[in-house]
């Protein structure tokens, strides 16, 4: 028993936080569908997804501002598994500014301003675990994990992706743990792949959970389609999103454009949301993580590069 009080100690204790990312410039407006939207051809699947209406995304991040006017009718749930806000569970607001900008990714409403996400009628469950500095520990990822896959909506509805754009160099067993069993309860995990990269495929960089064989480790291109330079490269990387220049909301109803693999793991987890919908009403029932991801991959191009770059390649909905 001293070992395992040991052990859990240590995971509170050790530090995570947010992979590096670069906030390039902050908008006091806008009013387009964003490139990297775009460039995933999310619009070419929401009539036949829906849109996502009905699936809930988990964003395990730092928060979000709930408020803002391009997320309004978005959330349908959170908690607070940090110090911030005096450890108060029920207030998971983003002091930082991170979770507000991946959530926009994933699911910002179509208003005629602003931006517009991936999936723009999916609900979002937000889970505050990093502080506003970004920091948090493995302990808090796991506890939010974990939270996620119990969780149940007022119509029993479950999560049915969760986007994590974070990481930490070491593995821990317990997050290994939590993330498996999320995929055996039919949860697509979705995980930034990390910044650490070399500008050279030929070596490896690991960041996690992104790391793990079961998570979906997401990798950032730009513009341009090609890998970005800070885009970690391992075997376990499993497709490409854009993740430069990446314009989004931000905290004090503002927008900013930013940069990394945080930036990627949202276009992909907003994509898996919208092939939820479309493959369930296709084949007429639950489909597993499995199946899900098969779908996902499915809707992958190869860019032509190194497959410990790209895996297999960019996500792109029209095909």
């Amino acid at each position: 028993m001293k070992f395992l009080s040991k052990f859990h100690t240590d995971l509170k204790r050790e530090k995570v936080g947010l992979i590096p990312f670069e906030v390039q410039q902050v908008h006091e407006s806008a009013s387009e569908i964003p490139q990297g939207i775009q460039m995933i051809n999310a619009p070419y699947l929401w009539e036949a997804s829906k849109k996502g209406e009905g699936v809930v995304v988990a964003i395990i991040d730092t928060g979000c501002q709930t408020d803002h006017p391009d997320l309004i009718g978005r959330i349908v749930g959170g908690r607070n598994f940090t110090k911030d806000y005096n450890k108060d569970v029920n207030k998971f607001e983003d002091n930082n500014g991170h979770g507000t900008h991946v959530a926009g990714t994933i699911a910002a409403i179509e208003n005629n301003v602003g931006v517009v996400g991936a999936a723009p009628l999916v609900k979002l469950l937000i889970l505050k675990v990093l502080d506003k500095n970004g920091s948090g520990s493995y302990q808090s990822i796991i506890d939010g994990i974990n939270y996620a896959v119990t969780w149940r909506g007022s119509n029993g509805e479950k999560v049915r992706v969760i986007s994590m754009s974070l990481g930490g160099p070491t593995d821990v067993a317990n997050l290994h743990n939590a993330v498996k069993n999320a995929v055996a309860n039919d949860i697509l995990v979705i995980c930034a792949a990390g910044n650490e990269g070399d500008n050279n495929s030929k070596t490896n960089e690991f960041s996690y959970p992104g790391a793990y064989n079961e998570a979906i480790a997401v990798g950032a291109i730009d513009f341009n389609k090609k890998i970005a330079t800070f885009s970690n490269s391992n075997d376990n990387v499993d497709l490409v999103a854009p993740g430069v220049g990446i314009l989004s909301t931000y905290i004090g109803g503002k927008y900013a454009t930013l940069s990394g693999t945080s930036m990627a793991t949202p276009h992909v987890s907003g994509a898996a949301a919208l092939i939820v919908n479309e493959s369930e009403s296709a084949f007429q029932r639950h489909l597993t993580e499995a199946e899900l991801y098969a779908q996902l991959i499915k809707k992958t191009v190869d860019l032509g590069i190194s497959k410990k770059s790209q895996g297999n390649g960019l996500i792109d909905l029209s095909r």
